[in-house]
Protein backbone atom coordinates (compact mmCIF):
# COMPACT_ATOMS: atom_id res chain seq x y z
CA UNK A 1 0.00 0.00 0.00
CA UNK A 2 3.29 2.54 0.53
CA UNK A 3 4.50 2.06 -3.05
CA UNK A 4 1.00 1.97 -4.53
CA UNK A 5 0.69 5.68 -2.40
CA UNK A 6 3.85 6.82 -3.63
CA UNK A 7 2.84 5.40 -7.33
CA UNK A 8 -0.45 7.98 -7.13
CA UNK A 9 1.00 10.86 -5.08
CA UNK A 10 4.60 10.87 -6.49
CA UNK A 11 4.91 9.09 -9.54
CA UNK A 12 2.03 9.72 -11.48
CA UNK A 13 2.81 10.14 -15.14
CA UNK A 14 -0.23 9.42 -17.15
CA UNK A 15 -0.59 6.28 -14.99
CA UNK A 16 0.94 5.60 -11.42
CA UNK A 17 4.95 4.88 -11.26
CA UNK A 18 7.50 3.52 -9.17
CA UNK A 19 11.15 2.81 -10.34
CA UNK A 20 13.54 0.23 -8.82
CA UNK A 21 15.11 2.46 -5.92
CA UNK A 22 11.68 2.39 -4.49
CA UNK A 23 10.89 -1.73 -5.28
CA UNK A 24 14.35 -2.19 -3.25
CA UNK A 25 13.18 0.15 -0.74
CA UNK A 26 9.99 -1.18 -0.04
CA UNK A 27 10.71 -5.06 -0.95
CA UNK A 28 10.27 -6.87 2.50
CA UNK A 29 7.26 -8.89 2.69
CA UNK A 30 6.83 -8.73 -1.19
CA UNK A 31 5.52 -11.19 -3.58
CA UNK A 32 6.41 -10.21 -7.28
CA UNK A 33 5.54 -11.89 -10.62
CA UNK A 34 7.53 -10.79 -13.91
CA UNK A 35 4.29 -9.51 -15.33
CA UNK A 36 2.26 -10.43 -18.30
CA UNK A 37 3.42 -8.95 -22.03
CA UNK A 38 3.83 -5.43 -21.10
CA UNK A 39 5.61 -6.07 -18.32
CA UNK A 40 9.81 -5.35 -18.57
CA UNK A 41 10.67 -8.84 -18.61
CA UNK A 42 8.89 -10.60 -21.49
CA UNK A 43 9.51 -6.81 -23.37
CA UNK A 44 13.54 -7.61 -22.90
CA UNK A 45 13.04 -11.13 -24.69
CA UNK A 46 14.41 -11.31 -28.26
CA UNK A 47 14.77 -14.49 -30.15
CA UNK A 48 18.04 -14.10 -31.04
CA UNK A 49 19.71 -12.80 -27.81
CA UNK A 50 17.98 -13.66 -24.59
CA UNK A 51 20.90 -12.07 -22.32
CA UNK A 52 19.32 -8.97 -21.83
CA UNK A 53 15.94 -10.40 -20.12
CA UNK A 54 18.03 -12.73 -18.30
CA UNK A 55 19.78 -9.33 -17.10
CA UNK A 56 16.29 -8.36 -16.11
CA UNK A 57 15.12 -11.17 -14.24
CA UNK A 58 18.31 -11.76 -12.11
CA UNK A 59 17.88 -8.14 -11.46
CA UNK A 60 14.29 -8.51 -9.73
CA UNK A 61 15.21 -11.69 -8.55
CA UNK A 62 18.04 -9.56 -6.15
CA UNK A 63 15.36 -7.09 -5.63
CA UNK A 64 12.94 -9.12 -3.70
CA UNK A 65 14.99 -12.55 -2.37
CA UNK A 66 15.12 -15.73 -3.11
CA UNK A 67 11.06 -17.52 -3.43
CA UNK A 68 9.71 -14.20 -3.52
CA UNK A 69 10.22 -13.28 -7.45
CA UNK A 70 8.19 -16.03 -9.57
CA UNK A 71 8.06 -16.29 -13.60
CA UNK A 72 4.51 -15.67 -14.66
CA UNK A 73 3.43 -17.70 -17.85
CA UNK A 74 0.26 -17.41 -19.35
CA UNK A 75 -1.78 -19.35 -21.93
CA UNK A 76 -4.48 -17.66 -24.23
CA UNK A 77 -4.63 -20.56 -27.05
CA UNK A 78 -3.41 -17.91 -29.98
CA UNK A 79 -2.42 -20.38 -32.46
CA UNK A 80 -5.73 -22.44 -32.09
CA UNK A 81 -7.98 -18.85 -32.26
CA UNK A 82 -5.97 -18.17 -35.33
CA UNK A 83 -6.84 -21.60 -36.84
CA UNK A 84 -10.42 -21.33 -35.56
CA UNK A 85 -11.13 -17.95 -36.50
CA UNK A 86 -8.50 -16.65 -38.84
CA UNK A 87 -10.60 -17.23 -42.27
CA UNK A 88 -12.85 -14.63 -41.19
CA UNK A 89 -10.37 -11.79 -39.14
CA UNK A 90 -9.06 -8.70 -40.33
CA UNK A 91 -5.99 -9.08 -41.79
CA UNK A 92 -4.28 -6.63 -39.43
CA UNK A 93 -6.18 -8.20 -36.74
CA UNK A 94 -5.06 -11.63 -37.71
CA UNK A 95 -1.14 -10.76 -37.57
CA UNK A 96 -1.69 -9.37 -34.03
CA UNK A 97 -2.89 -11.91 -32.88
CA UNK A 98 0.02 -14.03 -35.05
CA UNK A 99 2.60 -11.21 -32.61
CA UNK A 100 1.10 -12.40 -29.81
CA UNK A 101 1.11 -16.00 -30.43
CA UNK A 102 5.01 -15.58 -31.26
CA UNK A 103 5.57 -13.59 -27.95
CA UNK A 104 3.55 -16.24 -25.68
CA UNK A 105 5.67 -18.98 -27.56
CA UNK A 106 9.14 -17.10 -27.01
CA UNK A 107 8.27 -16.88 -23.08
CA UNK A 108 7.62 -20.62 -22.47
CA UNK A 109 10.41 -21.91 -24.10
CA UNK A 110 13.05 -18.51 -22.34
CA UNK A 111 11.02 -19.30 -19.25
CA UNK A 112 11.47 -23.20 -19.19
CA UNK A 113 15.53 -22.58 -19.48
CA UNK A 114 15.89 -19.89 -17.04
CA UNK A 115 13.53 -21.39 -14.11
CA UNK A 116 16.09 -24.23 -13.30
CA UNK A 117 18.75 -21.70 -13.98
CA UNK A 118 18.23 -18.85 -11.92
CA UNK A 119 15.91 -20.67 -9.42
CA UNK A 120 12.77 -18.35 -9.72
CA UNK A 121 10.29 -20.63 -10.24
CA UNK A 122 7.06 -20.52 -12.45
CA UNK A 123 3.44 -19.51 -11.63
CA UNK A 124 0.31 -19.94 -13.90
CA UNK A 125 -1.79 -16.81 -14.37
CA UNK A 126 -4.28 -15.62 -16.63
CA UNK A 127 -4.69 -11.77 -18.08
CA UNK A 128 -7.71 -10.60 -16.97
CA UNK A 129 -10.14 -7.81 -17.72
CA UNK A 130 -13.21 -8.87 -17.03
CA UNK A 131 -15.16 -11.56 -14.69
CA UNK A 132 -17.22 -14.29 -17.08
CA UNK A 133 -16.73 -15.40 -20.39
CA UNK A 134 -19.67 -13.58 -21.22
CA UNK A 135 -18.29 -9.97 -20.37
CA UNK A 136 -16.06 -9.50 -23.23
CA UNK A 137 -17.83 -7.34 -25.83
CA UNK A 138 -19.25 -5.14 -22.85
CA UNK A 139 -15.34 -4.32 -22.01
CA UNK A 140 -14.56 -3.65 -25.36
CA UNK A 141 -17.64 -1.54 -25.12
CA UNK A 142 -15.95 0.48 -22.06
CA UNK A 143 -12.42 0.18 -24.12
CA UNK A 144 -14.14 2.25 -27.08
CA UNK A 145 -15.82 4.45 -24.71
CA UNK A 146 -12.98 5.35 -22.68
CA UNK A 147 -10.76 5.47 -25.60
CA UNK A 148 -13.75 7.13 -27.66
CA UNK A 149 -13.35 4.83 -31.04
CA UNK A 150 -16.34 2.96 -32.63
CA UNK A 151 -16.69 -0.83 -32.62
CA UNK A 152 -16.48 -1.22 -35.85
CA UNK A 153 -13.03 0.66 -35.90
CA UNK A 154 -10.13 -1.63 -36.59
CA UNK A 155 -7.05 0.39 -35.49
CA UNK A 156 -7.98 1.06 -31.87
CA UNK A 157 -6.97 -0.56 -28.73
CA UNK A 158 -8.98 -4.33 -28.40
CA UNK A 159 -8.94 -7.20 -26.41
CA UNK A 160 -12.34 -8.89 -28.39
CA UNK A 161 -10.05 -11.00 -30.81
CA UNK A 162 -9.13 -12.50 -27.15
CA UNK A 163 -11.89 -13.65 -25.94
CA UNK A 164 -10.81 -15.33 -22.85
CA UNK A 165 -9.48 -12.73 -20.66
CA UNK A 166 -11.85 -13.66 -18.00
CA UNK A 167 -11.81 -15.41 -14.53
CA UNK A 168 -11.54 -19.16 -15.43
CA UNK A 169 -12.58 -22.00 -14.10
CA UNK A 170 -9.64 -24.39 -11.64
CA UNK A 171 -10.49 -26.83 -14.60
CA UNK A 172 -9.82 -24.31 -17.52
CA UNK A 173 -6.76 -23.39 -15.96
CA UNK A 174 -5.37 -27.30 -15.48
CA UNK A 175 -6.12 -27.80 -19.51
CA UNK A 176 -4.26 -24.40 -20.20
CA UNK A 177 -1.28 -25.87 -18.12
CA UNK A 178 -1.54 -29.29 -18.27
CA UNK A 179 1.99 -29.52 -19.34
CA UNK A 180 3.26 -27.84 -16.14
CA UNK A 181 1.24 -28.90 -13.17
CA UNK A 182 3.86 -26.96 -11.01
CA UNK A 183 2.51 -23.67 -12.32
CA UNK A 184 -0.61 -24.02 -11.10
CA UNK A 185 0.51 -25.53 -7.66
CA UNK A 186 2.68 -22.23 -7.25
CA UNK A 187 -0.54 -20.31 -7.82
CA UNK A 188 -1.45 -21.81 -4.42
CA UNK A 189 1.52 -21.73 -2.52
CA UNK A 190 1.89 -17.70 -3.18
CA UNK A 191 -2.33 -17.02 -1.96
CA UNK A 192 -0.82 -19.20 0.93
CA UNK A 193 1.63 -16.73 1.26
CA UNK A 194 -0.35 -13.57 1.21
CA UNK A 195 -1.10 -13.25 5.15
CA UNK A 196 -2.06 -9.73 4.94
CA UNK A 197 -5.48 -8.58 6.67
CA UNK A 198 -7.26 -5.28 5.92
CA UNK A 199 -10.18 -4.84 8.69
CA UNK A 200 -13.17 -3.73 6.82
CA UNK A 201 -16.48 -2.46 8.25
CA UNK A 202 -14.88 -0.91 11.48
CA UNK A 203 -13.96 3.13 11.82
CA UNK A 204 -11.16 4.05 13.11
CA UNK A 205 -11.22 8.14 14.27
CA UNK A 206 -8.08 10.30 14.33
CA UNK A 207 -7.11 10.84 17.74
CA UNK A 208 -7.95 14.01 19.63
CA UNK A 209 -4.88 15.20 21.43
CA UNK A 210 -6.15 16.68 24.91
CA UNK A 211 -3.91 18.46 26.23
CA UNK A 212 -4.42 17.14 30.15
CA UNK A 213 -4.31 13.34 31.84
CA UNK A 214 -8.04 13.30 31.09
CA UNK A 215 -9.36 10.63 28.56
CA UNK A 216 -11.42 11.93 25.41
CA UNK A 217 -14.60 11.33 26.92
CA UNK A 218 -13.88 12.68 30.19
CA UNK A 219 -13.07 15.87 28.34
CA UNK A 220 -15.60 15.80 25.97
CA UNK A 221 -17.73 16.18 29.10
CA UNK A 222 -16.52 18.77 30.36
CA UNK A 223 -16.29 21.08 27.98
CA UNK A 224 -19.73 20.23 27.11
CA UNK A 225 -20.77 21.87 30.27
CA UNK A 226 -18.41 24.04 30.40
CA UNK A 227 -19.88 25.30 27.06
CA UNK A 228 -22.94 24.92 28.08
CA UNK A 229 -23.10 26.85 30.73
CA UNK A 230 -22.68 29.95 28.68
CA UNK A 231 -25.43 29.24 26.82
CA UNK A 232 -28.18 28.31 28.61
CA UNK A 233 -29.32 27.54 32.17
CA UNK A 234 -28.70 23.64 32.76
CA UNK A 235 -31.62 22.88 34.05
CA UNK A 236 -32.53 19.10 35.19
CA UNK A 237 -33.79 18.52 31.82
CA UNK A 238 -31.07 20.05 30.15
CA UNK A 239 -28.67 18.11 32.43
CA UNK A 240 -30.69 14.63 31.92
CA UNK A 241 -30.79 15.16 27.99
CA UNK A 242 -27.19 15.73 28.29
CA UNK A 243 -26.41 12.89 30.30
CA UNK A 244 -28.74 10.59 27.66
CA UNK A 245 -26.30 11.83 24.85
CA UNK A 246 -23.12 11.77 26.32
CA UNK A 247 -23.42 8.31 27.65
CA UNK A 248 -24.61 7.26 24.04
CA UNK A 249 -21.25 9.00 22.31
CA UNK A 250 -19.54 7.43 25.10
CA UNK A 251 -21.01 3.42 24.73
CA UNK A 252 -20.23 4.13 21.00
CA UNK A 253 -16.74 5.30 21.75
CA UNK A 254 -17.39 8.36 19.28
CA UNK A 255 -16.01 11.10 22.05
CA UNK A 256 -12.74 11.66 19.18
CA UNK A 257 -15.31 12.10 16.42
CA UNK A 258 -17.17 14.84 18.30
CA UNK A 259 -13.70 16.91 19.61
CA UNK A 260 -12.31 16.76 16.50
CA UNK A 261 -15.24 18.74 14.57
CA UNK A 262 -15.94 21.20 17.81
CA UNK A 263 -12.09 22.09 17.68
CA UNK A 264 -12.43 22.77 13.53
CA UNK A 265 -15.81 24.79 14.22
CA UNK A 266 -14.67 26.33 17.20
CA UNK A 267 -11.72 27.68 15.09
CA UNK A 268 -13.17 29.10 11.74
CA UNK A 269 -15.35 30.67 14.50
CA UNK A 270 -12.43 32.61 16.26
CA UNK A 271 -10.94 33.41 12.91
CA UNK A 272 -14.12 35.10 11.68
CA UNK A 273 -15.26 32.35 9.28
CA UNK A 274 -19.14 31.89 8.76
CA UNK A 275 -20.45 28.20 9.75
CA UNK A 276 -23.60 26.50 9.84
CA UNK A 277 -24.61 22.63 10.73
CA UNK A 278 -27.58 21.30 9.26
CA UNK A 279 -29.54 17.86 9.10
CA UNK A 280 -30.05 15.50 12.01
CA UNK A 281 -27.10 17.22 13.68
CA UNK A 282 -29.32 19.63 15.20
CA UNK A 283 -31.13 17.24 17.76
CA UNK A 284 -27.99 17.18 19.26
CA UNK A 285 -27.68 18.83 22.97
CA UNK A 286 -24.08 18.27 23.16
CA UNK A 287 -23.59 19.60 19.62
CA UNK A 288 -25.67 22.69 20.79
CA UNK A 289 -23.67 23.67 23.75
CA UNK A 290 -20.29 22.69 22.37
CA UNK A 291 -21.09 25.20 19.71
CA UNK A 292 -21.16 23.22 16.55
CA UNK A 293 -25.17 23.38 16.35
CA UNK A 294 -27.23 27.02 17.08
CA UNK A 295 -30.46 25.43 17.72
CA UNK A 296 -31.35 24.16 21.40
CA UNK A 297 -33.17 21.21 20.57
CA UNK A 298 -35.71 21.00 23.58
CA UNK A 299 -37.01 24.47 22.25
CA UNK A 300 -37.87 22.82 19.26
CA UNK A 301 -38.64 19.25 19.94
CA UNK A 302 -35.49 18.00 18.02
CA UNK A 303 -35.28 13.84 18.80
CA UNK A 304 -31.51 12.63 19.64
CA UNK A 305 -32.46 9.65 17.76
CA UNK A 306 -32.44 10.86 14.58
CA UNK A 307 -29.46 11.79 14.39
CA UNK A 308 -27.64 9.02 17.03
CA UNK A 309 -28.98 5.69 18.73
CA UNK A 310 -26.86 2.81 20.72
CA UNK A 311 -28.36 0.66 17.93
CA UNK A 312 -27.78 2.13 15.04
CA UNK A 313 -24.88 0.26 12.90
CA UNK A 314 -23.85 3.76 10.40
CA UNK A 315 -21.54 6.63 11.77
CA UNK A 316 -23.13 9.94 12.37
CA UNK A 317 -23.20 12.25 10.25
CA UNK A 318 -22.55 16.47 10.92
CA UNK A 319 -23.06 18.33 7.84
CA UNK A 320 -20.79 21.45 8.50
CA UNK A 321 -20.85 24.47 5.93
CA UNK A 322 -18.71 26.91 5.71
CA UNK A 323 -17.69 30.18 3.80
CA UNK A 324 -16.65 29.07 0.56
CA UNK A 325 -13.58 31.71 0.10
CA UNK A 326 -12.77 30.53 3.48
CA UNK A 327 -12.92 27.11 3.32
CA UNK A 328 -9.15 26.48 2.40
CA UNK A 329 -7.93 28.20 5.61
CA UNK A 330 -10.06 25.64 7.65
CA UNK A 331 -8.76 22.74 5.63
CA UNK A 332 -4.77 24.26 5.85
CA UNK A 333 -6.18 24.13 9.94
CA UNK A 334 -6.89 20.81 10.13
CA UNK A 335 -3.65 19.57 7.88
CA UNK A 336 -1.27 21.46 10.35
CA UNK A 337 -2.78 20.04 13.73
CA UNK A 338 -3.34 16.71 12.63
CA UNK A 339 -0.37 16.30 9.74
CA UNK A 340 -0.30 16.69 6.11
CA UNK A 341 0.38 13.02 5.25
CA UNK A 342 -2.92 12.49 7.35
CA UNK A 343 -5.67 14.72 5.85
CA UNK A 344 -6.72 14.35 2.17
CA UNK A 345 -9.26 15.39 -0.30
CA UNK A 346 -11.72 12.05 -0.94
CA UNK A 347 -12.30 10.87 -4.09
CA UNK A 348 -15.99 10.47 -5.56
CA UNK A 349 -16.50 7.88 -8.69
CA UNK A 350 -18.84 8.90 -11.55
CA UNK A 351 -20.86 5.58 -12.24
CA UNK A 352 -22.85 4.92 -15.80
CA UNK A 353 -26.57 4.75 -14.98
CA UNK A 354 -29.78 3.39 -17.10
CA UNK A 355 -29.79 6.34 -19.59
CA UNK A 356 -26.01 7.54 -19.91
CA UNK A 357 -25.18 3.58 -20.28
CA UNK A 358 -27.30 3.67 -23.30
CA UNK A 359 -26.03 6.54 -24.64
CA UNK A 360 -22.50 5.46 -24.58
CA UNK A 361 -23.43 2.16 -25.80
CA UNK A 362 -25.32 4.06 -28.62
CA UNK A 363 -22.32 6.16 -29.65
CA UNK A 364 -20.04 3.00 -29.66
CA UNK A 365 -22.03 1.25 -31.87
CA UNK A 366 -22.59 4.25 -33.89
CA UNK A 367 -26.77 4.39 -33.46
CA UNK A 368 -27.48 7.70 -34.83
CA UNK A 369 -27.59 10.07 -31.81
CA UNK A 370 -31.60 11.07 -32.03
CA UNK A 371 -32.40 7.53 -31.60
CA UNK A 372 -30.28 6.91 -29.04
CA UNK A 373 -31.81 9.68 -27.13
CA UNK A 374 -35.11 8.94 -27.80
CA UNK A 375 -34.62 5.53 -26.11
CA UNK A 376 -32.61 6.44 -23.27
CA UNK A 377 -35.75 8.94 -22.36
CA UNK A 378 -38.02 5.98 -21.74
CA UNK A 379 -35.92 4.70 -19.13
CA UNK A 380 -37.67 6.48 -16.31
CA UNK A 381 -35.78 9.24 -14.36
CA UNK A 382 -34.11 8.82 -10.95
CA UNK A 383 -36.83 8.68 -7.92
CA UNK A 384 -35.99 10.49 -4.94
CA UNK A 385 -32.29 9.96 -5.79
CA UNK A 386 -32.78 6.23 -6.96
CA UNK A 387 -32.41 4.63 -10.34
CA UNK A 388 -34.56 2.01 -11.60
CA UNK A 389 -32.19 -0.64 -12.61
CA UNK A 390 -32.25 -1.11 -16.53
CA UNK A 391 -33.18 -4.97 -16.74
CA UNK A 392 -36.32 -3.85 -14.65
CA UNK A 393 -37.35 -1.22 -16.83
CA UNK A 394 -37.31 -2.92 -19.98
CA UNK A 395 -39.96 -4.82 -18.13
CA UNK A 396 -42.02 -2.38 -16.93
CA UNK A 397 -41.64 0.23 -19.39
CA UNK A 398 -44.11 -0.87 -22.73
CA UNK A 399 -42.56 1.68 -24.75
CA UNK A 400 -39.14 0.37 -24.10
CA UNK A 401 -39.95 -3.23 -24.16
CA UNK A 402 -41.28 -2.55 -27.83
CA UNK A 403 -38.34 -1.31 -29.39
CA UNK A 404 -36.43 -4.05 -26.83
CA UNK A 405 -38.43 -6.88 -28.49
CA UNK A 406 -38.22 -5.49 -31.92
CA UNK A 407 -35.33 -4.04 -33.01
CA UNK A 408 -32.57 -5.91 -32.55
CA UNK A 409 -29.76 -3.89 -32.83
CA UNK A 410 -31.68 -2.02 -29.87
CA UNK A 411 -31.96 -5.20 -28.07
CA UNK A 412 -27.98 -5.52 -28.56
CA UNK A 413 -27.51 -1.85 -27.30
CA UNK A 414 -29.56 -2.26 -24.21
CA UNK A 415 -28.23 -5.55 -23.40
CA UNK A 416 -24.77 -4.21 -23.38
CA UNK A 417 -26.16 -0.98 -21.56
CA UNK A 418 -27.32 -3.26 -18.87
CA UNK A 419 -23.57 -5.28 -18.99
CA UNK A 420 -22.09 -2.20 -18.24
CA UNK A 421 -24.71 -0.12 -15.94
CA UNK A 422 -23.46 1.27 -12.95
CA UNK A 423 -19.48 0.69 -13.55
CA UNK A 424 -17.48 3.46 -12.78
CA UNK A 425 -17.16 5.89 -16.08
CA UNK A 426 -14.96 8.69 -14.10
CA UNK A 427 -13.25 9.82 -10.88
CA UNK A 428 -13.16 12.86 -9.30
CA UNK A 429 -12.33 15.13 -6.09
CA UNK A 430 -15.36 15.06 -4.01
CA UNK A 431 -16.76 18.85 -3.64
CA UNK A 432 -16.82 18.91 0.10
CA UNK A 433 -15.62 15.50 1.94
CA UNK A 434 -12.13 15.52 3.55
CA UNK A 435 -10.58 12.49 5.60
CA UNK A 436 -8.52 12.44 8.42
CA UNK A 437 -6.90 9.54 9.43
CA UNK A 438 -5.76 7.81 12.85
Amino acid sequence: MKLVSISWLDGFYYKPRVDKELLRKYSAGLIALSACPAGEFIRSLDSKDISKAEKVAKEYLEIFGEGNYYFELQNHFYEELITQYGGTMDAAVKQDLQNMADIQKLTWETVKKFSPKLGVPIVATNDLHYIGADDAEAQDCLVCIQTGKFLTDIKRLRMIDTPNLYLKSPLEMGEAFKELPEALENSVKIAEMCNVEIPLGKSKFPIFQVLSDKTSMQYLRELTYERGQKKLELTEPVKERLEYELGVIEAKNYADYFLVVSDFIEWAHNEGIITNTRGSAAGSMVLYCLGVTNLNPLDYLLPFERFLTIWRPSLPDIDADMADDRRDDIIRYVMHKYGEDRVAHITTFGTMMGRAAIRDIGRVMAVPYGEVDRIAKMVPPPHQGFHKPLHEAVKEVPELAQVYKENPTYKKMIDLAIKVEGTVRHASVHAAGIVIAP
